[in-house]
């Protein structure tokens, strides 16, 4: 089973740090995006399964377009969801979505603590009895409290699943101090080896991660994501026969 994680700045392109000013007008308009969702649909398109952060489900940034649904249809992707959880007026807005070749069970959504509203959690059941597992696509605060209470809260929501993989941009390195009540509360490893993904252009900081419970983990490595200023992760997994909960 392949999967990618993939922060995708609502197809902004962001290709150096002075391109967050000089380039600061592509957060409002939707000029260039188009062509950078048709790139990342040819990205998505070898992997099963698909976890999206800052993906716009429809403002004048994106020239009101459900980017998720966007990249379902051009990625030939039969299964899409998404959770928005930022708005800005009708300027922008932001959402984590899902794309998949599988049916799931269920989706799910939750909000996250955290001093300032609008992140979440987006979960996705799969498959039923032994070969059930779940999925959770999420993007954290950048604010070191705010992450611990989120990642306390991703603890308490994910400590009886046994076979499940954790996505998303989470603002640290895995090996951050705030992770240990994660790890502790649920079954879910580190990756197997911290990759830079962060900036995109010279990645130096570790912050988009894929953690797993319950399966073998094959290829981990960083892809360009379009214009976007974070790499995305892409991971082969391969489901553990016995798998048991955490402790609690």
């Amino acid at each position: 089973m392949r999967l990618l994680s993939a922060n995708i700045q609502a197809g902004h392109s962001t290709r150096a740090y002075r391109d967050y000013v000089v380039r600061g007008w592509g957060h409002v308009l939707p000029n260039g995006k188009q062509r950078n969702l048709d790139a990342l649909a040819e990205l998505a398109r070898p992997f099963d399964i698909v976890g999206l952060q800052e993906s716009d489900p429809g403002s004048l940034r994106s020239g009101f377009t459900n980017q998720t649904q966007a990249l379902a249809e051009r990625g030939g992707f039969p299964f899409w969801s998404h959770q928005p959880n930022r708005r800005v007026s009708r300027i922008a807005s932001s959402a984590n979505g899902l794309l998949s070749r599988v049916a799931p069970a269920t989706v799910l959504d939750y909000a996250l603590p955290g001093r300032l509203g609008g992140r979440g959690v987006m979960l996705a059941r799969f498959g039923e009895g032994e070969a059930a597992w779940t999925l959770a696509v999420t993007h954290l605060s950048l604010g070191v409290a705010s992450r611990r209470q989120q990642l306390d809260f991703l603890g308490e929501l994910l400590a009886d699943e046994t076979r499940l993989v954790l996505m998303g941009d989470f603002n640290c390195p895995a090996t951050s101090r705030e992770f240990e009540g994660l790890y502790r509360r649920t079954a879910l490893m580190p990756p197997p080896e911290p990759i830079a993904t962060f900036p995109s252009w010279g990645p130096t900081r570790s912050l988009d991660h894929v953690f797993t419970a319950g399966f073998r983990v094959g290829e981990y490595r960083a892809l360009p994501a379009a214009g976007s200023d974070h790499m995305a992760v892409a991971v082969t997994l391969e489901p553990l026969g016995n798998v048991t909960p955490a402790a609690a």
